[in-house]
């Protein structure tokens, strides 16, 4: 799956991790100094969220700040148990014909 936002779009963003060496000025040193670069990619932060889309609820993968700013209408908790729920009857099966 494709880790991008069903809402916003938001996906991974490339960046980069910088390796630095020495001692910094303020405790004594000559200063740090970087000495690579290495190419490394920012994921959006997904959350799997039970959603209500035209009155209809199913999951969908989305970043955590579509969640916080109100974009999404999360589906209401469960309240029946099984025990509680309406039990769907059981197909009749067609007895088979017995060949002479």
């Amino acid at each position: 799956m494709a880790r991008i936002c069903e809402i916003t779009g938001t996906g991974p963003i490339q960046g980069r991790h910088i390796w630095r060496s020495g001692k910094a000025k303020k405790k004594g040193g000559i200063g740090t100094h970087v000495t690579a670069t290495t190419k490394r990619r920012f994921f959006p932060n997904l959350q799997r969220v039970k959603v209500i889309i035209n009155g209809e609820v199913r999951y969908m993968r989305v970043t955590a700040a579509a969640i916080k700013k109100g974009m999404v209408i999360k589906a209401p908790k469960r309240t029946w148990t099984k025990d509680t729920a309406p039990k769907a009857k059981a197909p009749v099966k067609a007895k088979a014909k017995a060949k002479a």
